[in-house]
């Protein structure tokens, strides 16, 4: 039977039953449950009048409004807190602690945790070999290329800047976390951000990042941003392995030079020092020895002009104490007639016996002229002697 016949639905067995007859239905299970018995009579206004609810149904509705009521309540942690929007709109935030909000669809409630750590990985993916190259490769303000991993840890600050201000909070995240480092990295050496500067990087990239998320009301806190790698690119690791042993010998050298230079000046110095010194004694003494012998000289001349030839003859005979007093000498006798000889035995003696007890297995010769010349001597004497006589 077609759907457009008006006669659809009356004829038995050919189509659904009426809906009278259901809700009549329904009413009399209910009633029979809460010990009631409807009527199977219609009422006075004709047959397709609507059947009352009996007290069971409002019993019903009753319990359903309570359960109703109680979805409302909810309970929020110590780290948490609740945003109760009323019709999709933003209505409080709710502190720690149970709560109570219209139920559904009146009101509902987004829990925000406040205290979890959430990690953004730029440069890689959970681990540094995992690379995203195009997320890691940076060009430093000395034009050479670097490949750099960290990580980003926060916080939220603003529970309703995080709902209601950020479609994709990791990626928002992200790209402030690129765009703080590469323009850090742009400013910067090569040599500073690869070796001593890595922890002055991830400072200024924290700082840099958290004003990029203020800027956008993100309710973001960033706490942390930790280097996990920083290198040149592969493709150049080598080149730039024996660039830096070449950097490494030089300082390796300039400090070898410098600690031979700290040793051999210093000790140049102290000997500058050491001459200068002695030339300065060595002034000061002829200085003052010139001084004294003037003064001694002056004292002299003032004698001499008092007895001059007592001072000239104890003159004479000092200096001729001073030429004689390291030589041999002879002394002849001119007014007694003769010839006296004075000669030293005493040294001759000692230069022989010197000479044999620094040699006794070879005669010294000069011992010998020595000994002869004695000889000699005496005898002279003796002869001198006799013709006296």
């Amino acid at each position: 039977m077609s759907l457009n016949d008006p006669q659809w639905g009356k004829r038995g067995g050919d189509g659904p039953p009426d809906l009278d007859e259901l809700l009549r239905n329904l009413n009399a299970k209910l009633n029979g449950l809460f010990g009631r018995r409807g009527s199977s009579q219609p009422p006075a206004g004709g047959e397709s009048g609507t059947p009352r609810m009996g007290g069971g149904a409002w019993l019903l509705v009753g319990l359903i409004f309570l359960i109703w009521v109680a979805s409302g309540f909810y309970i929020v942690d110590a780290s948490n807190r609740g945003v109760v929007l009323r019709f999709g709109k933003y209505h409080e935030t709710t502190q720690p602690g149970p709560r109570w909000h219209l139920p559904y669809p009146i009101e509902t409630v987004e829990i925000v945790n406040l205290s979890q750590v959430r990690t953004v990985e730029v440069g890689y993916r959970n681990n540094v070999k995992s690379k995203v190259l195009k997320e890691s490769l940076m060009l430093t303000d000395d034009e050479n290329i670097i490949d750099i991993q960290f990580a980003v840890q926060y916080i939220l600050k603003s529970p309703e800047d995080y709902l209601f201000n950020n479609r994709g909070t990791d990626d928002a995240v992200l790209q402030a976390a690129e765009t703080a480092i590469r323009e850090i990295v742009g400013k910067s050496k090569m040599d500073f951000v690869l070796y001593e500067g890595r922890e002055q990087v991830a400072a200024q990239a924290t700082k840099l990042m958290q004003e990029i998320l203020d800027r956008y009301k993100t309710g973001i806190l960033v706490s942390k941003v930790t280097m996990q790698n920083a290198q040149p690119p592969e493709q150049v690791q080598a080149a730039f392995d024996d660039a830096v042993k070449a950097g490494q010998d030089r300082e390796r050298l300039k400090n070898e030079g410098q600690a031979y230079a700290n040793d051999v000046i210093p000790k140049a110095k102290g000997a500058a020092a050491r001459l200068l010194e002695e030339a300065n004694g060595y002034r000061q003494r002829v200085v003052a020895s010139s001084e004294g012998e003037a003064a001694r000289f002056s004292q002299v001349l003032a004698e001499y002009q008092k007895a001059p030839v007592v001072t000239r003859e104890r003159m004479y005979l000092e200096t001729m104490q001073q030429v004689l007093e390291s030589t041999s000498k002879i002394i002849i006798d001119q007014k007694a007639g003769g010839n006296l000889l004075y000669i030293p035995l005493d040294k001759l003696l000692q230069s022989p016996a010197a000479g044999a007890t620094a040699a006794p297995s070879r005669p010294d010769p000069a011992a010998e002229a020595g000994a002869a010349q004695v000889q000699r001597s005496r005898e002279a004497f003796r002869s001198r002697e006799r013709e006296s006589r």
